[in-house]
């Protein structure tokens, strides 16, 4: 076997099981751009505020009093887009064994599906909390809008927070189950390549 026919045999198994893909589809193309800018505009947020809150701490002696109210919020939305842009391109954290130490072949198609279909059950597991989590904060203990969850200082309601973490885990969702329609999609055809 000739050396460019394993490069492209492995490109396809990186393409099929691994990150690194590319938005095709118009829906995917808005999406990835939104993750993209909001985790770049909160990165950027977050180490001014926190910049800004040493120096004064520091250098002149004066609190930042309730930056942390807004460290939070950019934080969550930071890390839940990152999180969605992460299962997107197939580079979120995972302990996948299966496609280092087997070979190609219906066993590892069957293995990749199981672990897609788990991965996909558990992650609409979290989208079901993440909206039940959003929708206390929003409509608040008594579910009728009273009463709901407010910063101390800045008066940021909880669901700025809240949704963040349901959009993200609801996205990371929606591609999980791109993930495993992929991998039946191999099984169907008898090929590792989706």
């Amino acid at each position: 076997m000739s050396e460019k026919t394993e490069i492209k045999e492995t490109e396809q198994e990186t393409s099929v099981y691994a990150g690194n893909r590319k938005a095709e589809f118009l829906f995917d193309k808005i999406t990835t751009n939104l993750f993209a800018v909001v985790s770049f505009g909160m990165s950027m947020l977050l180490t001014v505020i926190i910049c800004a809150a040493t120096i004064l701490r520091y250098c002149f002696e004066i609190d930042l009093f309730g930056y942390e109210e807004w460290i939070k919020v950019f934080a969550f939305w930071l890390y839940f887009m990152g999180a969605a842009y992460g299962a997107f391109e197939g580079t979120h954290i995972s302990a996948d064994l299966v496609q280092s130490y087997m070979k190609p072949g219906l066993c590892r198609r069957l293995l990749l599906v199981f672990r897609n279909l788990i991965t996909f059950g558990i992650s609409c597991l979290f989208v079901w909390y993440g909206w039940n989590y959003f929708k206390f904060d929003l409509m608040g203990p008594l579910g009728d809008g009273r009463f709901t969850a407010k910063s101390v200082l800045w008066g940021i309601p909880a669901w700025c927070s809240s949704i963040a973490i349901f959009a993200g885990l609801f996205f990371m969702a929606w591609y999980f189950c791109a993930d495993l329609l992929r991998s039946l999609k191999s099984v169907a055809k008898g090929s590792d390549e989706a």
